[in-house]
Parts: structure tokens; C-alpha cells; sequence
């Protein structure tokens, strides 16, 4: 027979369950997935098959309008996980590796450092800083797979090319030589899913980042199979789209401004890769793996889901989901990310959060370094001072609240777009300038710029640009890309 609680009894317990709540802190899982353009069939994208996806986002606030901070896998990495710009650290490219000599990110705490310094326990896998060994930085981690100086086994290219172009040696595809089980990105998965599965002895902040659909996509051939070549859509692409744009512009297209080692502030990509893929009759053919490297994305992400909401502490947990910057697939004649149009500086950003809104999207314009303030304070975490970016509480409390405040993209010392919900302002060091009204010509393909009436709109995204910014910390060509 129960005995019944006295008065007294209540009163002294009541305080500790409120002491308990108010000071338990809810688990984050943070994935980010790499070159991931918004082809994805909840974001308005019915071609992708991503179930798993999908279904975040039914839990989730889906940002329509998230922009990287950068349109290269370092900087843009950078920029969010220690909340400060490129041109504010001078960590503006690939070779920038070793961000910790920049003199503002030298003490800088990240983002997952600053959790771990209130409590959290930090685990890793995967790609979440850029994948060298300078760029990893242990101190941010408790632990990480496959080890604190290596974010992810190696991916391979094969040699000759699956593909059989003369390209770039990574600019390849086919179907992979590895088993499902032996792809990097699933053993990511694997270390992801059996920490998610340990008992909690304190709040963990998981980091899972996931490659593909970086290239090379090589990936097994049932995903391959998923996309008919037939039914295969290709981006829209006009053959005089760059007719209205600088020669300075046509370099980040046509990529006849290779990274030059005599000149650090030179970042263009690689030279004529579209033009040589459609000449050879594979756009289809990329376009599918492209697609196939999503879906492949798509099933270890699943697993990852499933895992965390069997996990201790899984429905409480913060789930993000964010990409460190679009892709081209043909669009203004070009191939890959590293300029500054919408389809290299569009991201994937969905925010799961208790108590939050589910299944909305929001079509405001924010920038995925945000994340780094949003899940401090979703953390119930001391705000951090410093950050050039902002908390986006407000938009996952209501989505369509007011919110004045275009993002700034950066391509290299000196070369910006700005972006707001309707405009994009393009700015490159040489002085040539881009306009494009994204709700008449979604497409980008009519420049304003030279349009005397649209000054007024030109002069108001232009006094977003920094007028002074660092230079970059690491002059040297590295050679990689």
C-alpha cells in the first residue's frame, strides 16, 4: 500500500524537480553534409529521392533562403564554427588550413568548444572543419573518428577515371569499387549511431558530418540505378547567360581564374569543366550521380535518425542539419561551387528544436554561420559576445516574423555578393558589380547593374560590404582545391 506524501515531504521535493529541469541541458546532433545544393524533395525538389531528408524536415523549421558565409568548403566552415567572417579573419580558401594563425581565431573558441567549456561532452566523425590535419582542432573535442588528426577515411579516385574525361582528377563518377558497408560516409554513420546508443552521463554536443555529395561521386550502383538516365532533369542553362557580366565575373565562371600561387587574392575554379563534360555527352551522366551521392547522403542520414530518437535523451535533443554551400551543375556555364551566384551560396539548413515549430518553412534570408548563436541559446547556454552573426530563435519561434537583414557572402579578399529576399548585389574587387532581381528572373540570368534606376537599390545592399578586410593568412599555393 502506497503511503501518502505529507505536505512537508512535497514542499521539500518540489524545489528539486524544478532545480533538475532548469538546469538539464537537451543533447545537440549537428550534421552537416558537404556540397549539398537544395535538391531536395521537401524543398521543393521532387526529382531527389530523400526520404530521410524529407523527414527531418517534418520536424524541423526548413530554411529556404540560407546562405553560406563563404562558397569553399574552409572558409565557409570556418566562418560558422567560430562565428566570425572570412574577410574578419582572413580565412578566405583552402590553402587557409591552419586558421588558428589568423590572429583573430588564435584564442577564438568554437562552436563545439564552447560547448564542451559549459558541460557538454564533444564527439565527432566525419567532415565538420575542412578535412587536413591542420584544420581539425583537437582541442575542440573530447573525441573524434577516425582519430583527432583525421576527420574521414580516405575517399579515393580512381585512376584512369570512371568517367573516362580528361578532367580534373577528382571531377569523376561511377559506380563505386567500395561495398555499402566499406563507404566512408557509412562508417561516419556507424561511429555516429554507437555513441548515440551509450548511456548519458552528461549532455553531448555530436558533430556527424557527412562527404558526399563532394566529389568524386562514387557510390554503389543501386543508387545510380534509382535515377533513369531518361528521367534525369537538367538545370536550366541559357548559352549567352554571361554576355551582360565583366570579364572579371566570366573568370569564376568559366574558370579561367585558377588559384595562382603568385597571387593569393586570384580564386577562380577550375578551367572549363562544364564545357568539357557537356562536349563529351555526360551532363546527364553527372547530373545522375550527382543525384545518386544525395540519395546515398540520404540513407546514412537515416540511419542517424533512426539512432538518436532511440537514444537517451532522443526526444529532447536538437537536431540541425546544414551544407557548407551549393553546387553548380551548369548553371551560368559553370561547374562546382567558388563563385558567387545563387546555386554556389544556396544551402540546406533545417533546425529540430523542442517546442519549436514543426514541419515550416521559413522564407527569410539568414546565413548558416546563425546556427552558431541559435544553438547556444536553444542550449539554454551563456550568450556569447563577438559573433558577426545572429541568434535565429525568433524565426523558429514565428517564421515569418519581420526580419531586416541581408547576408553577406564572401568569395576572396575583396569579391562579395549581398543577398536579400528579393535582390542579389554582386561586388568584385576590380569594381564590376551584378544585379539580379530574384522574383522576376529567378534564374539570374538578367543583370541590372548598369540600369540607372536600380542605383538606389545598389547603394542600399552595398553598404553591406565591409570596407576593410584582413588579408588572407596563408599566401601560399598549397595545390589543393
Amino acid at each position: 500500500m502506497k503511503r501518502p506524501i505529507t505536505l512537508l515531504a512535497a514542499l521539500l521535493l518540489a524545489p528539486l524537480t524544478v532545480v533538475y529541469a532548469r538546469e538539464s541541458k537537451p543533447n545537440v546532433l549537428f550534421i552537416a553534409v558537404d556540397d549539398l545544393r537544395p535538391w531536395i524533395g521537401s524543398m521543393g525538389f521532387p526529382a531527389a529521392k530523400t526520404p530521410n531528408f524529407d523527414r527531418l524536415a517534418a520536424r524541423s523549421v526548413t530554411f529556404s533562403k540560407a546562405y553560406t558565409a563563404a562558397p569553399w568548403c574552409n572558409p565557409s566552415r570556418t566562418a560558422l564554427l567560430t562565428g566570425l567572417r572570412p574577410g574578419t579573419t582572413g580565412v578566405y580558401a583552402h590553402w587557409d588550413d591552419h586558421w588558428r594563425t589568423s590572429p583573430r581565431l588564435s584564442n577564438q573558441e568554437t562552436l563545439p568548444q564552447y560547448f564542451r567549456r559549459h558541460g557538454y561532452e564533444t564527439i565527432g566523425a566525419g567532415k565538420v572543419f575542412h578535412h587536413s590535419k591542420a584544420s581539425q582542432d583537437p582541442v575542440s573535442w573530447d573525441r573524434y573518428w577516425p582519430s583527432q588528426s583525421q576527420c574521414m577515411l580516405d575517399h579515393g579516385v580512381a585512376n584512369p577515371p570512371l568517367n573516362g574525361l580528361d578532367l580534373r582528377r577528382t571531377v569523376d563518377w561511377g559506380a563505386s569499387w567500395r561495398a555499402k558497408g566499406d563507404m566512408p560516409d557509412w562508417k561516419v554513420a556507424d561511429f555516429i549511431v554507437e555513441e548515440l546508443a551509450k548511456p548519458l552521463e552528461r549532455p553531448r554536443f555530436i558533430a556527424c558530418g557527412l562527404y558526399l555529395p563532394h566529389l568524386p561521386w562514387y557510390v554503389p550502383q543501386e543508387y545510380l540505378d534509382r535515377y533513369p538516365l531518361d528521367q534525369v532533369p537538367l538545370p536550366a542553362m541559357k548559352g549567352d547567360d554571361l554576355d551582360d557580366i565583366g570579364p572579371y565575373g566570366k573568370r569564376f565562371a568559366l574558370g579561367e581564374g585558377l588559384p595562382n600561387p603568385e597571387d593569393p587574392d586570384d580564386y577562380g575554379s577550375s578551367k572549363g569543366i562544364f564545357e568539357k563534360i557537356r562536349a563529351a555527352g555526360q551532363w546527364k551522366e553527372a547530373v545522375r550521380a550527382y543525384l545518386a551521392a544525395i540519395s546515398f547522403a540520404d540513407d546514412c542520414l537515416g540511419r542517424v535518425l533512426d539512432a538518436v530518437e532511440a537514444s537517451p535523451g532522443g526526444r529532447e535533443t536538437i537536431v540541425c542539419l546544414w551544407s557548407d554551400n551549393g553546387w553548380h551543375l551548369g548553371e551560368k556555364l559553370h561547374w562546382e561551387k567558388v563563385t558567387l551566384w545563387e546555386e554556389a551560396t544556396r544551402c540546406v539548413l533545417m533546425i529540430s528544436a523542442p517546442g519549436k515549430k514543426q514541419a515550416t518553412t521559413c522564407d527569410r534570408v539568414v546565413n548558416i554561420m546563425d546556427l552558431h548563436p541559435t544553438l547556444i541559446e536553444l542550449a539554454g547556454l551563456p550568450a556569447r559576445e563577438g559573433l558577426e552573426c545572429r541568434s535565429l530563435n525568433p524565426l523558429l519561434e514565428a517564421p515569418s516574423a519581420d526580419w531586416p537583414h541581408p547576408t553577406l557572402i564572401t568569395h576572396g579578399r575583396g569579391n562579395h555578393a549581398v543577398r536579400d529576399e528579393r535582390y542579389r548585389y554582386i561586388h568584385y574587387r576590380n569594381g564590376e558589380e551584378e544585379l539580379y532581381d530574384h522574383t522576376l528572373d529567378p534564374n539570374e540570368w538578367s543583370n541590372l547593374a548598369d540600369q540607372p534606376a536600380q542605383r538606389p537599390i545598389i547603394e542600399s545592399l552595398r553598404r553591406h560590404i565591409p570596407l576593410e578586410e584582413a588579408s588572407p593568412i596563408a599566401p601560399e599555393y598549397s595545390g589543393k582545391h
